[in-house]
């Protein structure tokens, strides 16, 4: 893989215009796409083979005039303290407001809160609601502002009015000062780390091109493909993280060619072979991880790990051809200003501007004896910090071993109290209408009025309809935790019956869950006694069994993921015990970023600094989302950091020498790899949908940790206590796994040697008689 890597990356700095050309014309063709699709709509999540699931297909099919209803709003009205919203003149204000909707053209219809007996027992809170012929990402400015309109009316009139429903729900646009300051950090690490703007511009360069391809791309298949808000911005956050980290890892691979004497197509070709091929690992591990997550069986989990998918190989591409197709187009001005010193104080006089063209030399025609390019120098100086760290870890690895790992498991403790769930308008700010609004109806009717249970009575094989009906509404009132049933509605065809079973609990409580349970199993008993089969329903229902399928799950999920590891690892590294340490160091990571979750968002630590004001359970599909990210992140990290140990101690140098010399060439990139990854992660974190909000933190806190932890101190610790074990491989697997030759020590037989491997072939003259 490493020789033909290098004969993309030669090939794309020579046909740099090419290569720029092609990616500009995709990107143009992505944002053209995207312009011209329609709208996505914001689809409800679903889980197949759940009573919860089989329950509203069943509706569908019983009861289609319902299929067709579209966005629905809720005005709630509250009457000023020491009325009633029933008295008179509050009555009347009330339908003045819900006169004012009728004009509207997309309105279906506005149900009157006093016929229907949506008033609460006090008499001081009452709702109607209001139901339209379009989706939400259809209704028109005129039809939400009319909406706003009426309850200002209402207001006018002395009363309290909020809106609750999907009306005025609206999907998260990236671009907000957060995901700014994400970017800035990033652009300010690259610049420390490179010490070049260039160098800097390059990687943001990069990535600005693919992100909004990716990001085209996901809006344009949305509508075919159902793909959410959620998808397209997980795109942009996996591609404008992995797309900065993958060209940073090639273009500090360049640049450590170009010191080594390399000229620069070679260098190119070079760094995109042995970098690249670490890359091209990294990519596939998150790709893999990622479409595994079709496997959990949820759609729209699916759908994101797809989405994520592709931008993370549109990454990798975008790695591949692009970036060293820019190594032509910047020139010297990658390398860092002390390097362009050094060579210039080196070579006074030796190039006039500008005669040092990218590509103008033919790489590896130099040989013993004639013309041969100087290498650039690196700037000498101290050992850097990644450097004298390793050094560190070398002489205490027991006592960094111990603290790390402890850390990391304080950390997790709040994990093992984890609870999965998902969130409503509880969850949403203060300041929002729709919070009020459910705060209202929680007053006014109880904290279960906003989760509603709906049991379907499926009668066709039941001789007695109407009998097994009662029966069904007697028992399901039975049930302990039921505040009210409603009256139960028949389809057409008079086969199937619906009721809404009211709890006393709020939706994403224990004691709901625990009520769903136990009506499904109070009513097992009617079924075998009728021959109806009787499903519990609702979003309250459907997400509690979301919930439990995803936690089942977890465990599967996770065991696939750490043997994928540990296979790919021993492949890679050609090792057993650096692949098991990779993936207990990953349990780590995940652990304590599940255990900042819990802390955050259940627990409400610094709850605040992340703008969360209502704790409660963490989002269902977050955990294992999380694991198939980080599980692919933390392979980049643990690839680019132990390649180049393993590079050093296969030519010869001790375990601590590999270690030492693994930090000093890559320590100091993954560091400013980790920080770039984190801080764009942490840029989300200000959204203010609950779902991006848990995504940010928790793929923050475990890169973080992953990184600087797991990456930079226990697996350093771990493999100085083994020393040589730690690259121990049976002989009977050594043959047996393929060479993927991810160091790129092909490239040393296939491919000309750099100038600085030449200067040490060629035997040194006598002072004075040196060629030139």
């Amino acid at each position: 893989m490493a020789t033909f890597l290098y004969r993309v990356g030669r090939w794309a700095f020579r046909r740099r215009r090419l290569v720029g050309g092609l990616w500009l014309v995709a990107l143009v063709l992505a944002i053209a796409a995207a312009a011209m699709a329609p709208a996505g709509e914001e689809e409800d999540l679903s889980m197949p083979g759940t009573e919860s699931q089989k329950a509203f297909d069943l509706l569908d099919e019983r009861f289609p005039q319902n299929n067709s209803q579209g966005a629905e709003a809720r005005l709630v009205f509250r009457a000023p303290d020491g009325q009633r919203v029933t008295a008179r003149q509050n009555k009347a204000a009330v339908e003045d407001t819900l006169g004012s909707l009728d004009g509207g053209g997309q309105v279906a219809s506005a149900t009157d809160p006093y016929e229907t007996g949506a008033v609460s027992e006090d008499g001081t809170i009452a709702y109607s609601t209001i139901t339209y012929t379009a989706d939400a990402v259809d209704l028109t400015e005129a039809t939400k502002s009319a909406l706003e309109a009426a309850a200002r009316q209402a207001r006018d009139a002395g009363l309290t009015v909020e809106i609750g429903g999907s009306a005025l729900d609206s999907d998260e646009e990236p671009g907000g000062t957060t995901e700014i300051i994400g970017v800035v950090v990033a652009a300010v690490v690259l610049v420390l780390t490179l010490g070049s703007l260039a160098a800097a511009g390059l990687s943001l360069l990069t990535a600005f091109l693919g992100v909004p391809i990716a990001f085209g791309l996901v809006t344009a298949l949305a509508v075919p493909l159902g793909l959410t808000s959620t998808v397209a911005i997980l795109a942009l956050m996996l591609g404008l993280a992995v797309g900065i980290d993958y060209a940073l890892f090639i273009t500090s691979r360049f640049r450590d060619e170009r010191a080594q004497g390399s000229e620069p197509e070679e260098a190119a070709g070079r760094a995109v072979g042995t970098a690249g091929s670490a890359v091209v690992f990294a990519g596939a591990t998150v790709f893999i991880a990622l479409v595994g997550l079709g496997v959990v069986g949820i759609p729209e989990l699916t759908k994101m790990g797809m989405g994520g998918a592709g931008a993370v190989a549109l990454a990798v591409l975008v790695a591949l051809t692009l970036v060293p197709a820019l190594f032509g187009f910047f020139g010297r001005s990658i390398l860092s200003r002390a390097v362009r010193k050094a060579a210039a104080d080196r070579r006074p006089g030796s190039e006039r501007p500008g005669s040092e063209r990218p590509g103008s030399a033919r790489p590896g025609s130099a040989r013993p004896g004639s013309a041969r390019p100087h290498p650039v120098p690196a700037a000498a100086g101290r050992p850097g910090p990644a450097t004298r760290w390793s050094r560190f870890v070398l002489r205490r690895p027991a006592a960094v071993l111990l603290i790390a790992g402890l850390g990391l498991g304080a950390v997790a403790v709040p994990a093992l109290s984890l609870e999965l769930g998902l969130p409503g308008d509880e969850s949403k700010p203060v300041e929002t209408t729709q919070r009020r609004a459910y705060d209202l109806l929680s007053e006014g009717f109880g904290p279960g009025f906003n989760g509603p249970l709906t049991v379907v009575v499926d009668m066709s094989g039941s001789p007695d309809g109407r009998a097994t009906t009662d029966l069904v509404v007697r028992t399901v009132r039975g049930v302990d935790g039921v505040a009210s049933v409603g009256d139960p509605v028949l389809s057409r065809t008079k086969d199937t019956a619906v009721l809404t079973a009211v709890p006393q609990t709020a939706p994403n409580s224990g004691e709901t869950k625990d009520l769903v349970h136990a009506i499904r199993g109070a009513v097992a008993g009617v079924e075998a006694g009728t021959g109806a089969d009787i499903l519990v329903t609702g979003t309250t229902a459907l997400n509690i069994d979301i919930s439990e399928a995803v936690s089942d799950a977890l465990i599967p999920y996770l065991t696939v993921v750490i043997g994928l590891a540990v296979l790919l690892l021993t492949v890679v590294f050609r090792s057993v015990l650096v692949p098991v340490k990779a993936a207990l160091g990953f349990l780590l990571s995940v652990g304590a970023a599940f255990g900042v979750l819990v802390a955050v968002f259940q627990w409400g630590w610094a709850a605040d600094l992340v703008g969360i004001e209502q704790t409660g359970p963490v989002m269902s599909l977050m955990p294992i989302l999380i694991i198939g990210i980080v599980f692919g992140l933390a392979m980049d990290y643990e690839v680019f950091l132990l390649s180049r140990m393993r590079e050093a101690y296969v030519h010869g140098a001790s375990p601590g020498e590999a270690i030492v010399g693994g930090f000093r060439h890559s320590g100091r990139v993954v560091a400013a790899a980790a920080i770039i990854m984190t801080s764009v992660f942490a840029g989300f974190i200000g959204m203010n949908t609950p779902t991006i909000q848990t995504m940010g933190v928790g793929l923050a806190s475990a890169v973080a940790f992953d990184a600087f932890v797991v990456r930079m101190a226990i697996a350093p610790a771990v493999l100085a206590l083994l020393g040589h074990r730690a690259w121990w491989l049976p002989r009977i697997l050594n043959r047996v796994l393929p060479n993927v030759d991810i160091e790129g020590e092909a490239l040393s037989r296939h491919v000309p040697a750099s100038a600085a491997e030449l200067d040490a072939a060629v035997p040194r003259l006598p002072a004075g008689r040196q060629r030139h």
